[in-house]
């Protein structure tokens, strides 16, 4: 083989390499990650074969070049844990989520649909939401955000300390993470399930406060965790139903492997949603029954509400953490 044969034979490969890498270095396809260490190989081979038969300089350099990009890429540093950290947050978890914002308008259906049609339905029969929570749950509700209750008291006998709180509601919203990202692997058929139920109670609860207690006690309590815990499962409502969606319609790949391609598409989203839910219950814990003023909770949630709006829509782009 002489040296035009060689460049026209792999002059391809090294220019899907090199559009590869620019991609995986600005995030836009992190799917070609796994791809790059092979093709490292092949750079590197195809740069000692034209050294070892002397194929020029120009193609010489032009393959050292690759190779020195591919092993940067490959080892490049990560700084401390707070890079990444901050690149994940700033950049590949919003970008992630915009990739896929059709997801998000289904997530949000299936969950806000029998959210509000049970909270409707209170006010008209209300034996729909009675024999949902069940007398146990309603006695709690009532406890907790009924006329005369005090909510801050009861939440202090039944967890005791802010830690105690926040390990209870930890468990919770992790628990619901992992039903709903895990059904996905069911079709995605799990994920609207839990995502419809989870609609379904919550709706119930809203409903039942509202009809029986006091729901501006429940709206000073969720004000400002409501965001992150709500906006938090329909993300990772997102990654369960892209796992859903690569079994139904695999395209032209088995659906074992479309289910690994879709896996790392939707670690993005369940890592972000499973963060935003950890969150909720940090400020669930710490903050939500603290004995603030309403006004006070109402403005941090209604802020919160507004910079998950922006960070969705904004961050990750050029110019903001791109």
């Amino acid at each position: 083989m002489n040296r035009q044969e060689f460049e026209q034979r792999n002059s391809p490969e090294w220019q899907s390499f090199e559009v590869e890498l620019k991609s995986v270095d600005k995030n836009e396809d992190l799917s070609s990650a796994a791809l790059i260490p092979s093709k490292f190989r092949k750079i590197c081979y195809d740069l000692s074969l034209a050294q070892y038969r002397m194929f020029g300089a120009r193609i010489c350099d032009r393959l050292n070049s690759l190779a020195i990009q591919g092993y940067r890429s490959i080892h490049r540093s990560k700084g401390a844990f707070g890079e990444g950290f901050l690149i994940f947050f700033l950049r590949t978890f919003p970008q992630a989520f915009r990739r896929d914002w059709k997801l998000f308008v289904v997530s949000s259906f299936i969950f806000w649909v029998p959210f509000f049609l049970m909270w409707w339905s209170v006010h008209r029969e209300i034996a729909w939401v009675q024999s949902l929570l069940g007398p146990e749950s309603m006695n709690s509700l009532e406890g907790m955000y009924g006329k005369n209750a005090n909510t801050v008291e009861h939440l202090r006998q039944e967890h005791g300390s802010n830690f105690e709180m926040f390990a209870h509601y930890i468990q919770n919203n992790v628990g619901i993470d992992f039903q709903l990202y895990g059904g996905g692997i069911l079709f995605g058929l799990g994920t609207i399930f839990y995502l419809f139920f989870n609609g379904l109670h919550i709706g119930a609860t809203v409903g039942y406060i509202d009809y029986a207690g006091d729901p501006e006690k429940l709206w000073r309590f969720v004000a400002g965790h409501s965001s992150f815990e709500l906006l938090g499962m329909i993300v990772v409502g997102m990654a369960g139903l892209r796992l859903g969606f690569s079994l139904v319609a695999p395209g032209n790949y088995p659906r074992g492997k479309a289910l690994a391609r879709a896996g790392r598409r939707s670690l993005p989203l369940l890592l972000g949603g499973a963060s935003m839910t950890i969150f909720a219950a940090v400020i669930e814990g710490f903050w939500s029954a603290q004995p603030i003023t309403a006004s006070t909770k109402y403005f941090v949630g209604i802020v919160f509400w507004g910079l998950h709006l922006f960070y969705f829509t904004v961050v990750g782009r050029r110019g903001y953490g791109a």
